[in-house]
């Protein structure tokens, strides 16, 4: 959950991934989720990142498309 609507929990992620994150989702819709990881993999665009990013180093950055 965003700290902005509430969240107080941080958690590690790579930027590429908290990109990806917000590009799919407002801060709204992360507030309304359940606070696992499985919610997120709910939405096909980020199953299909995951799967990509997966095979990537550690240290892989690449450009992140902004929400439709």
């Amino acid at each position: 959950m965003p700290k902005s609507r509430g969240g107080r929990e941080v958690v590690p992620l790579h930027p590429i991934c908290h990109r990806t994150i917000h590009a799919s989702f407002t801060n709204a819709e992360l507030a309304r989720m359940p606070a696992a990881a499985r919610a997120l993999l709910e939405k096909e665009e980020i199953r299909r990142f995951v799967r990509w990013v997966a095979s990537k180093p550690p240290d892989f950055h690449a450009p992140t498309a902004r929400r439709k």
